[in-house]
């Protein structure tokens, strides 16, 4: 199941893809068992993860119904709206936490002349950053060294405290990607990394979520990032320093981790600071990141001028 947050018209709706089409829960709720209207569901996915597995089977009734309908029958139905015609948002837009981790893989780490770290290296980005599949990425204007970081992203689907990698992977929502925009000159002025981490529009998540079923192994997924059609990155999540499971586990002894929460997992070798010469995302670039049994999260970048930043 792909879980999405988009506009069309006004204001952001929560729906599941179906083909080529988003299916909008509120719309569609009573539509499956024509006459019987159960529970109307949560208008965010962070409040329909909260709401426990009530939501989830709705969303998962509604999801399977609207799958197996002819995409003619589909594209006549008002709670259905074809994907082209939508504006997608990040597919959690208020998560509590967006905790990032760093130098979690090995060629990563090599590339950038460091060890590997002992434990998950953690850094934060905030709700400022946070912006959705095809938004404009813009250059600020305080830096000249903007760089890339292809990430796969993991929401959290339930409260997790002092939990075991061994169960860890129980308390995952679903996969996205993140794209890790960065600042390298701002990032490396001080041992602390946020100034260049958390500006403005420097977390493009998205298009969608993908629910666990779809992906039982987050450690077998193909990460590529391409710009103007270029491969900067390609790489394995099998090459993580750090598992999934082993990052929540950790993240869980030092904080409760809540419905919604964000992680990016880390970001492999390629980045554009490492090489000759270094390549920094300029105006005019589309970025495309693609993961395996997700899909593809594009945005372009536009200089601050042209934005009117």
């Amino acid at each position: 199941m792909r879980f999405v947050t988009y506009e069309y018209g006004q204001g952001a709706r929560l729906g599941v893809v179906a083909g080529e089409f988003a299916v909008d829960l509120h719309k569609a709720y009573d539509l499956p068992a024509e006459g019987e209207r159960g529970e109307v569901p949560p208008g965010t996915l962070r409040e329909l993860l909260e709401s426990g597995e009530s939501g989830l089977a709705l969303a998962r009734r509604i999801a399977e119904w609207a799958g197996a309908l002819p995409a003619g029958e589909l594209a006549a139905l008002d709670a259905a709206v074809h994907l082209d015609k939508v504006t997608l948002l990040p597919p959690v837009p208020n998560p509590e936490k967006i905790i990032c981790v760093g130098r979690n893989y090995v060629a990563h780490a090599e590339e950038v002349g460091l060890d590997t770290p002992g434990e998950p290296e953690l850094f934060a980005k905030f709700g400022n950053a946070l912006i959705g599949h095809d938004a404009p990425i813009v250059l600020p204007e305080i830096s000249t060294m903007v760089d890339y970081e292809a990430e796969l992203g993991v929401v959290i689907g339930r409260r997790a405290r002092n939990v075991t990698a061994a169960e860890a992977l129980d308390y995952v929502a679903g996969y996205t990607i993140v794209h890790d925009v960065s600042a390298r000159d701002l990032q490396m002025r001080t041992s602390q990394w946020l100034a260049g981490k958390a500006l403005d529009g420097f977390a493009p998540v998205g298009p969608w979520l993908v629910t666990p079923d779809e992906i039982p192994d987050p450690q077998r997924l193909r990460l590529r990032l391409q710009i103007g059609g270029t491969t900067y990155q390609d790489a394995s999540t099998e090459t993580m320093v750090h598992s999934v499971a082993e990052i929540i586990s950790y993240l869980s002894r030092l904080m409760t981790l809540v419905p919604g929460d964000l992680i990016a997992t880390g970001t492999p070798e390629g980045v554009g600071a490492v090489r000759t010469p270094p390549r920094y995302l300029k105006d005019g670039d589309v970025v495309e990141i693609t993961i395996e049994s997700i899909g593809t999260l594009s945005n372009p970048v536009v200089a601050a001028a042209k934005a009117g930043a």
